[in-house]
């Protein structure tokens, strides 16, 4: 499917380094745009607020005197819990950030803000009535989160959910889950979507604002060491086990929410689970270094490539 023309051409790799949590911050979404891919990160990692302007103006400088760089992207939190919606999507829309990815709630505020100075949104979904809703609101692409997205994650297998969101959209689709590999990028495009969306893979690298001790983690885990619970957040996320274990808690003995948790631990005071637990996706198995972004993507593409090529000589 066609992508949006601000993204056409303008991609050496069809990949978006998921916005995370913590995780994503300006080192991070330069390397990737400059790499070739799109660089995103959460508006409201940007702290205290007034922080939020800075970043992006330090990134349009950065990649201003990169013309073969990517667009970078900015996540907006859209639900009444988010205090500060309205003035991060004033400054969104003054910075013209080219691609506006939402999350939560349709984004019925959001998209004729954006659209308005020729920007494009994207939102994430976990069904394909979400996806519905957030069609009917005028959006630009639909990114999938499906079974095994680091973070907070859906729970539907990715043959399912992108078929069913395919049967009514015919426009840019975005697959997240356990997409680790460049061979993992192009399965996502033989599945019907149009670009990967990434996130665990660019925790372990030398750019992204994450613990060492969560990068080495990632390097070190399998996929049967994620635990997908509510407990943290009251949505269900994948969580790494260990994290989980060194704050003082068992992570097979979890009770399936407790929104009141504050993450203390007898033996350590300070611990929270926003900062001592960490995310991760079924994909950290294939994960086992800790490279440069731009060392990353240069080995993803090698496997994209590599795997293009068999399956186009199986086939022809």
């Amino acid at each position: 499917m066609p992508l949006p023309a601000l993204l056409e051409g303008r991609l050496k790799l069809p990949v978006i380094a998921a916005p995370m949590f913590i995780v994503s911050g300006p080192d991070l979404v330069i390397a990737a745009c400059k790499a070739g891919i799109v660089g995103a990160f959460p508006a409201l990692n940007a702290r205290p607020e007034e922080v939020f302007p800075q970043w992006l103006d330090r990134i349009e400088e950065e990649l201003a005197g990169a013309p073969d760089a990517a667009p970078y992207a900015v996540n907006l939190i859209v639900n009444q819990t988010n205090k500060r919606l309205d003035q991060d999507l004033a400054v969104c829309v003054a910075h013209k950030v080219p691609v506006v990815i939402t999350s939560m709630r349709p984004p019925e505020e959001v998209v004729p803000a954006v659209h308005a100075y020729g920007g494009v949104v994207l939102h994430d979904v976990i069904s394909a009535r979400h996806a519905e809703k957030a069609i009917e609101q005028g959006v630009d692409g639909i990114i999938a989160v499906c079974a095994g997205a680091g973070g907070h994650t859906g729970s539907l297998n990715p043959f399912a959910l992108v078929a069913e969101i395919r049967r009514m959209w015919k426009g840019p689709l975005i697959l997240s889950g356990a997409l680790a590999t460049g061979r993992s990028v192009l399965g996502a495009l033989a599945m019907g979507a149009d670009l990967a969306y990434m996130g665990t893979r660019f925790i372990a690298t030398e750019e992204a604002n994450a613990n060492p001790a969560h990068k080495q983690m990632i390097v070190e885990t399998m996929a049967k060491d994620v635990l997908c619970t509510s407990f943290f957040s009251g949505l269900q996320a994948n969580y790494l086990k260990p994290s989980i274990a060194a704050s003082g808690l068992d992570p097979d003995a979890l009770p399936d929410k407790q929104a009141s948790y504050t993450g203390r631990r007898a033996t350590d005071a300070n611990a929270r689970p926003w900062r001592d637990v960490w995310g991760g996706g079924h994909g950290v198995g294939l994960i086992d270094d800790v490279p440069s972004v731009a060392q990353c993507v240069a080995k993803l593409k090698i496997e994209y490539d590599e795997a293009r090529a068999d399956f186009l000589k199986a086939f022809a």
